[in-house]
């Protein structure tokens, strides 16, 4: 997927429709949207609340696939075509209008509330435009992020994309029969890509290239993308029915699979003899400045990459001496690198049999945390939390993971457990996996910020630093939810936490150091006890995705060290509860902007 996309993600008629077309200056704006030519003259206030309205509804349609991952639905029948390098160019032109449209507004005429918007617009534009010389386009598809692999699952109906009526049954199929126009382009870009030394590493096309060969090789009666038609609604009348299910077998049959199995063959015979057998994007053309970009916008922070691995260093350090004194507790005697592979081998620690009981200790861990929530928190998010299991299709290769609700309240939040196998699903990792993904981590902080009253790209938008950020921190309230007094979750906790520090190390590594595949999986294994698995998933993740894996400490690091700030500056005047409420106020902010609000929060509580 494009940058573009990456970095909003985190999730706008006619059959031949691809992308609405892009406003321009020239043209309407949408409803509520103002022309900053024309709203000149308007008072500061109402005119950032029309260029936010602006860049939210050009980014929706340039974006639709994010549109719908937020429960905006107006668009579920487009796909994103900014990977063709024209569309791409008319979304960073729209992004330089919005920059100096935003600059010609008098900010110190601002509240404290739309001053937020105002810094907030500024950076995440800021942040899109430094990508703008890089050829992401040429990049159109990894095993962690295919567009082909996604609108499969959206056909399930239970995730992101509703299919309850017939207007939803439509939209889906105009966005699938849009997928071929979409497949020939990435196709051609992949191909220029090869000419210019912009592939993905061999790798990764290998572990992409059964996803799209397992799409490619179903039937009309077996694809995830005829599903729909199997699975009517009983409110449909026999001739939707009818003409639902002859529509979807056509399309199947006529466009989505023909032009699967030409992607699967490109990739197979074409581009996979091309790809690169560096692993690091370093290794690109410009490769070094362009992963400079990719940190920056990833940890919102000025950290270069060398200083990046060496609070990981630091961090893995004091984790295993974390691990030292917790080993005793298990009956482990070992080197602190070994206890989060011993901890696999545990039979007691395997202890289930189906995908359903590893469900349902999620659900009653659930329950089990929310009331202790009001003790953490002076306010609680309304938007309920639902667990499942990943679709086969993905779940090879997905990590555990979550989909927000719907902003109207149509969808729950959604955690997401990834069980290719229940008999050697660990129990080990689930308490502090679960505080991460569900709540007080993702559900919590992403459902609280779609209830604030503020503009819908801040609604639904965010960055990596402090949306993981966050989730990562939230893992760490399990020692004051006593969640931890276990010896075995608490383990889990420390092995997640080194985890997240060992990223620092080998994202890195790879990508601004040179170091090779094998070379990142050999220091998971030895340096955080990953097992060989894990580290070669973890490893193509990283790859795949430079410097999103880096967000998540950087963040965590800010929150409590603003957190002792705040109880070192106030004493017995701290709450924690209303600490809590204070980060999650503004919904997600850059770093910098984070810790002046919270410098200021500070202050006024010592009033």
């Amino acid at each position: 997927m494009t940058v573009l996309r990456s970095l909003l993600l985190s999730a706008l008629l006619g059959a031949s429709v691809v992308t609405a077309p892009p406003l321009h200056a020239a043209e309407p704006l949408a409803a509520g949207a103002a022309d900053p030519a024309k709203t000149a003259v308007a008072a500061p206030a109402v005119q950032l609340a029309g260029l936010a309205e602006r860049y939210y509804e050009e980014q929706a349609r340039y974006e639709p696939i994010n549109a719908t991952v937020s429960g905006d639905n107006r668009f579920d029948n487009l796909l994103p075509m900014n990977i063709l390098p024209s569309v791409r160019a008319r979304q960073f032109a729209m992004l330089h209008e919005v920059r100096d449209a935003l600059a010609r507004i008098d900010r110190s005429k601002l509240t404290p509330l739309d001053l937020t918007t105002y810094d907030v617009l500024a950076f995440e534009v800021s942040n899109l435009l430094r990508f703008e010389s890089f050829k992401d386009y040429l990049l159109p598809m990894s095993h962690m992020d295919s567009l082909p692999v996604l609108l499969a699952n959206f056909g399930a109906g239970d995730g992101s994309q509703p299919l309850v009526t017939v207007a939803n049954y439509q939209a889906y199929l105009k966005r699938i029969t849009a997928l071929p126009q979409w497949t020939d382009v990435a196709i051609a870009n992949m191909r220029a890509g090869i000419k210019q030394g912009v592939v993905q590493p061999k790798a990764l096309v290998q572990a992409l290239l059964p996803q799209i060969k397992a799409l490619a090789a179903a039937t009309v009666d077996t694809s995830a993308f005829s599903a729909p038609a199997r699975a009517l609604p009983a409110s449909f009348s026999k001739g939707e029915k009818a003409r639902m299910t002859g529509a979807y077998r056509e399309a199947v049959r006529v466009q989505v699979l023909p032009s699967l199995r030409k992607l699967a063959a490109f990739l197979e015979t074409e581009y996979l003899p091309a790809a690169r057998d560096t692993a690091g994007w370093g290794s690109l053309p410009d490769g070094g400045n362009w992963y400079r970009a990719w940190v920056a916008a990833q940890t919102t922070s000025a950290l270069s990459p060398e200083e990046i691995h060496r609070i990981g260093l630091a961090e893995m350090t004091r984790i295993n001496a974390e691990f030292t004194k917790l080993a005793p507790k298990l009956g482990y005697t070992g080197t602190p690198a070994g206890l989060p592979r011993w901890l696999t081998q545990q039979p007691k620690y395997r202890p289930f049999k189906t995908e359903e009981e590893v469900l349902q200790a999620y659900r009653a861990l659930n329950a089990r945390i929310l009331p202790m929530l009001p003790r953490l928190f002076a306010t609680l998010p309304k938007a309920p939390l639902e667990i499942r299991a990943e679709p086969a299709l993905s779940r090879d290769t997905a990590s555990d993971h979550y989909t927000a609700a719907a902003g109207d309240g149509s969808r729950p939040g959604i955690f997401w457990a990834v069980i290719p196998d229940p008999a050697k699903y660990a129990s080990t990792r689930m308490t502090s996996l679960f505080l991460h993904e569900g709540q007080p981590g993702h559900h919590f902080q992403l459902s609280k910020q779609q209830e604030l009253p503020i503009p819908k790209f801040r609604k639904f938008g965010g960055n990596n630093a402090y949306v993981e950020g966050w989730a990562l921190y939230a893992e760490s309230l399990g020692k004051e939810m006593g969640l931890y007094e276990d010896p075995n979750a608490y383990a889990g906790h420390l092995m997640l936490d080194m985890m997240r520090a060992a990223r620092l190390v080998v994202d890195t590594g790879l990508h601004a150091q040179g170091w090779t595949r094998e070379q990142t999986m050999r220091f998971l294994v030895d340096e955080a006890g990953s097992t060989e698995e894990d580290a070669r998933n973890a490893t193509e993740r990283y790859m795949a995705w430079p410097g999103q894996a880096l967000g998540y400490k950087v963040g965590a690091l800010k929150i409590m060290e603003l957190r002792q700030r705040a109880q070192s500056a106030l004493g017995d005047k701290f709450s924690l509860a209303k600490f809590h409420d204070a980060v999650l106020a503004d919904g997600t902010l850059p770093l910098a902007l984070l810790e002046t609000k919270i410098n200021a929060w500070i202050a006024q509580q010592a009033k």
